[in-house]
């Protein structure tokens, strides 16, 4: 059983878990790692989703509002090793579309990377389709740009 927490970018749990991260970021990507910092920053517009299992934080994601009218892009999902495999990225991912429809988004987009194989079997079965990249993505070749509507209907085929 999971507890989801609605909180900012300021959240100490978020903070920690971003931190976890950058770690592991830098394993799967340490030839590239420093050029993807500048993109990984996140201000105080991003709404953040905290997962907790048994009162200790387990997992995080975010969003914030992009420059195109009803965007929003899914940033900073992390769950600590020792809890995946479990659905806690689907729940925060699932409350953090429902969260942007709430505030009027009507679509969601992310990067990801393509020594993330975990991540990218969450997005698609959440029914993110894979999309051209998007800017300041477009000439890296290790990322991957995806993106879904989103609906209420969507929300309900999603739910466990």
């Amino acid at each position: 059983m999971f507890l989801l927490k609605r909180t900012r970018a300021t959240d100490p749990d978020f903070k920690s878990l971003v931190i976890e991260l950058d770690k592991e970021f830098w394993v799967r990507y340490p030839e590239t790692q420093q050029n993807f910092e500048p993109y990984n920053k996140v201000d105080l517009t991003a709404r953040v989703v905290v997962a907790y299992s048994k009162e200790k934080a387990v997992g995080c994601g975010c969003f914030r509002p992009m420059a195109e009218v009803g965007a929003l892009e899914i940033k900073r999902m992390y769950v600590l090793p020792e809890s995946r495999g479990n659905g806690v990225a689907k729940l925060i991912l699932l409350d953090l579309e429902q969260w942007g429809m709430e505030e009027g988004f009507t679509h969601a987009r992310l990067e990801t990377g393509i020594k993330q194989p975990e991540a990218i079997a969450v997005y698609k079965k959440a029914a993110y389709i894979q999309i051209p990249k998007y800017p300041p993505y477009v000439e890296v070749l290790e990322s991957i740009c995806m993106a879904k509507r989103l609906s209420f209907f969507s929300q309900l085929s999603d739910r466990p």
